[in-house]
């Protein structure tokens, strides 16, 4: 049973891998796959397969609500030009190439995956790079390693929600060790991107700026993320206050020449949205008056018991509630609307603006959101009609003891294939989470695993690499790309490995 259980998954990364389909066709594949074994072989019935689907159409929406926002305020600031006027002041600030590939490559690319995500990070910051005077293959592999970090709390945290909703838990129980694994992660990405940028020597120079930027950027992230409760501020606010100390760290050096006072209200201005994005998170999530009157509706579905011809019991129970004027989506859209009227009203927008916004949010999301859906009902089916339990109980004989140091490299797996971290959370948390209960691990410790080894080994997935490889002017060469990115990647799912296992046998 458990290798029919894994035909979808099989299917899926055989298409995206061996035959390079893009994940929403591959998604359709492993979708129309799970159908039919669990039709056939697992013995679903209308019902089981009527619930499920309804279960994937609630998760969906509540992961693809962040998604869709999150990428509109990308649009709102990049049409006014904030994220441009942010990049062109932050080379300004030191002579240092090593430091320029920190700043740019990992401070200020961690700020855009925090605020935005889907491939903006290397898709900005690599011409950026190369205008500095970098070869066009580190332009690409400084930020894409750079990021990485950043990916399961980024886009206004769509990766951890997406981890929320496909195993039901709370963001109090999974933040925790998501954020300090990953906050240690951070730690040791500042050293790698300086070793790509300038080999051992660039390490050797770098190391303290790095490990200061590093501490500060983990440890806030953590702070939000787990102590705060913000989780969708996780990564953004790490990534602000990477580029706040990272001001004060080069002209601590002496290095940098600081920021011309004519500078400094376009700065601020390109940072507003940010800030009323800052001061809406806290009054709607953290002022209980704002918060008990927001959060009264909300959509929470009962869903009954159903039970399989195999005799596979699904247990009744109901979705996580969205709470759909205090949702993370909803707040970015009340931040993008106010920062449209913000800038236009400052005069950063063309005629017409409004409608090339609206226009590139609906042509950049269309085929992410089909593939996240079409990932959603997979799982969903897998789960509802026992394929994810088969599964489980497979992995749980097969790997035993050895599961802790396994599940961020399953993790990383399902991210490389799909080429997101919420679509590896999607597919693969629940898997994790059934295989933990049967191993009797730290359910906490394996999510973050989980999450966090997809986090670091999505930067290196064939889709993303395609798209940086494009906006660096090396179309055709995604292979010298993958090649120099890889071993990065698995030394940081090999370290998220490393932590899971500790995490797991000091029972964290």
């Amino acid at each position: 049973m458990p290798i029919l259980a894994s035909i979808p998954i099989l299917i899926i990364l055989v298409l995206m891998i061996g035959f390079r389909w893009g994940a929403a066709r591959a998604g359709a594949a492993g979708y129309l796959a799970a159908f039919i074994v669990a039709v056939a072989f697992f013995g679903a019935g209308a019902d089981v397969l009527a619930f499920a689907h309804t279960k994937a159409f609630v998760l969906s929406m509540d992961v693809l609500l962040i998604i869709w926002a999150a990428f509109l305020l990308y649009r709102v600031t990049d049409e006014a030009g904030a994220i441009k006027t942010i990049g062109r002041l932050l080379p300004s600030l030191t002579r240092d190439r090593g430091m320029q590939a920190l700043l740019i490559g990992w401070v200020f690319a961690s700020f855009l995956q925090g605020a935005g995500g889907f491939g903006v990070p290397v898709a900005v910051t690599a011409p950026l790079l190369i205008g500095l005077g970098f070869p066009p293959l580190s332009a690409v592999i400084i930020p894409s390693i750079g990021h990485g970090w950043a990916v399961t709390f980024g886009s206004l945290g769509s990766s951890f929600n997406a981890l929320l909703s496909a195993t039901g838990l709370d963001a109090a129980t999974l933040a925790p060790a998501s954020a300090l694994y990953l906050g240690l992660a951070c730690i040791l990405t500042g050293p790698m991107v300086a070793h790509a940028a300038d080999g051992w020597n660039g390490v050797k120079r770098l190391l303290i700026p790095a490990l200061v930027i590093g501490v500060v950027m983990g440890t806030v992230q953590f702070a939000v993320a787990a102590g705060a409760g913000l989780w969708n501020l996780g990564a953004f606010a790490g990534g602000l206050a990477g580029l706040a100390v990272s001001i004060w760290v080069v002209q601590w050096g002496k290095a940098g020449q600081g920021v011309e006072r004519s500078e400094r209200k376009p700065l601020l201005l390109a940072l507003s949205a940010y800030i009323i994005l800052v001061a809406f998170t806290v009054i709607i999530l953290l002022v209980a008056p704002f918060k008990d009157w927001l959060g009264q509706v909300s959509i929470q579905i009962q869903f009954p018991e159903t039970v399989t011809s195999l005799g596979f019991v699904s247990p009744a129970g109901t979705n996580r509630p969205i709470r759909i004027f205090t949702h993370a989506g909803a707040i970015l859209i009340y931040t993008s609307l106010a920062s449209f009227f913000l800038y236009r009203h400052a005069g950063m927008y063309k005629a017409g603006s409004g409608k090339t916004i609206l226009h590139a949010t609906i042509k950049g999301m269309m085929s992410s959101s089909l593939s996240i859906a079409l990932m959603v009902a997979m799982a969903t089916i897998m789960q509802q009609s026992g394929m994810t339990e088969a599964l489980a109980q497979g992995l749980a004989d097969a790997v035993g003891k050895a599961f802790p140091l396994i599940a961020p490299w399953i993790g990383a797996i399902g991210a490389f294939m799909t080429g997101s971290n919420t679509n590896s959370n999607v597919v693969f948390a629940g898997l994790q989470m059934r295989t933990a209960e049967l191993l009797a691990y730290s359910i906490p410790a394996i999510l973050a695993g989980q999450t966090a080894g997809a986090a670091v080994a999505s930067v290196a997935a064939p889709t993303k690499v395609v798209v940086g490889a494009s906006t660096a002017g090396m179309a055709g060469k995604e292979g010298d790309v993958l090649r120099a990115l890889v071993g990065y990647a698995a030394l940081l799912v090999m370290f998220i490995s490393l932590l899971t296992g500790l995490a797991s046998l000091l029972g964290f």
